[in-house]
């Protein structure tokens, strides 16, 4: 009865709209007066333990990587190096705004950086070249969420951290949904502007791009070559992105100086100064909850009213898509993460295949009103009125929750190369 009253108590602040760090908070005295005795001491030492983890070292120094691709000039070269190799399509420029998306996802990790990398350069010129505003807002918001599948992932590290599973695993497991993802939003991207003309293939313009772009290309060819080798860890991966990315921007591209890191460092403090506070908090609910064995508890009770499998995941996904509606991606992870792999442990889920699941279910929420953070990012960067931003999504979160449905029956799409 006490897990269920804290669930009543966190969806009853979530009906008020509460802010998040006042419902974890709120969570974690709860969970402190239940089941650790009231003890202060208790909530103090969960914290400062959850924070001494050497894997939370790897979210700053992507974010900030991220931060200095943007600054610099890795993002434009990596976006003219897709236009050139794809130009030739009808309706090409559409496909490389979604591979743009794709590959540099795949350095910074997070999706609103994405989404402006990609977008302040690809936005103007969609429209020149004839794209609908709709479509063009629409793949844009929609495809910076792809940062937060295809690895490396910060979301995935959170996942790998409170439900203490493999965090290679887990970028291993999202090479596959993150190709399917980038495959369909590109299919369709070409079947929605067939109609516009191509331009033909031009080796000169291709080879200058790829000679500008070589070093930017490379970058996550290192990154995620090392991790997938086993040459260095997922933090190390985040530290050798951010010294590559500063050594390419201030001494070949020049389009840095030293003294610009100091504004990059800033910006990237200041996120971390919101995430940080409760990274610590729901780790500290985690642990509590782990030690007094409520999940298991929880889970038990849910077998009772769940007997198969399948209508779990279904229950799941659609408690997962209602939760992104209304709580950013890192939160839930960190609130539902341990609760979620109690339970699908004891129906046989792979704990990887229900990282990816969960990830996949919460990118939806980035698409999705109140809260949903990609469309806030587009209105103010693009200058466009939410409601538009909110149409223009539509027929991407319907491709999203078919290859989300795939992924969820059919687990070998994530467990492909793990096996």
């Amino acid at each position: 009865m006490e897990a269920l009253g804290l669930i009543g108590l966190v969806l009853l602040l979530l009906a008020f709209r509460q802010n998040v760090i006042l419902i974890l908070l709120t969570a974690t005295a709860f969970v402190h007066l239940v089941w650790g005795d009231g003890r202060i001491s208790y909530l103090v030492d969960d914290m400062w333990g959850s924070l001494n983890n050497e894997v939370l070292l790897a979210i700053p120094m992507f974010i900030a990587a991220g931060n200095v691709m943007t600054r610099g000039s890795i993002a434009e070269r990596l976006i003219e190096v897709m236009r050139v190799l794809t130009q030739w399509l009808p309706g090409g420029l559409a496909v490389a705004t979604i591979l743009s998306c794709a590959v540099f996802a795949a350095i910074s990790g997070s999706s609103p950086v994405t989404l402006l990398a990609v977008g302040t350069i690809l936005y103007p010129a969609l429209l020149r070249e004839g794209y609908s505003r709709s479509f063009s807002l629409g793949a844009l918001t929609s495809g910076g969420t792809l940062g937060i599948i295809i690895p490396p992932s910060i979301p995935l590290i959170l996942y790998g951290i409170v439900t203490e599973k493999s965090i290679s695993d887990l970028f291993t497991a999202g090479i596959m949904p993150g190709l399917l993802l980038t495959a369909v939003l590109s299919i369709y991207a070409l079947w929605v502007n067939r109609q516009l003309p191509a331009k033909p293939w031009d080796f000169l313009a291709i080879g200058e791009a790829l000679r500008k772009g070589i070093w930017a290309l490379l970058l996550p060819v290192v990154l995620l070559g090392g991790i997938y080798s086993g040459y260095f860890s997922a933090t190390e991966a985040a530290a050798v992105a951010l010294g590559y990315a500063l050594f390419i921007e201030i001494f070949v591209h020049r389009e840095m100086r030293v003294r610009d890191f100091f504004n990059t460092s800033v910006e990237t403090a200041k996120l971390l100064g919101t995430l940080f506070p409760i990274v610590a908090v729901a780790l500290s609910i985690k642990s509590l909850l782990t030690v007094e064995q409520v999940p298991h508890a929880l889970a038990e009770w849910i077998g009772t009213i769940v007997t198969d499998p399948v209508t779990f995941l279904l229950a799941m996904n659609l408690l997962l898509l209602l939760v992104g509606c209304f709580i950013d991606v890192i939160s839930a992870i960190l609130i539902l993460g341990p609760l979620m792999l109690g339970i699908a442990e004891t129906y046989g889920i792979n704990p990887i295949h229900l990282g990816i699941i969960m990830v996949i279910n919460l990118e939806v929420g980035f698409l999705t009103p109140p809260v949903g953070l990609n469309l806030i990012v587009a209105m103010t960067a693009f200058r466009e009125s939410f409601f538009l931003v909110c149409r223009a999504v539509l027929p991407f979160i319907a491709l999203i929750l078919a290859v989300l449905m795939i992924v969820t029956f059919v687990p070998e799409v994530s467990l492909f190369f793990l096996q």
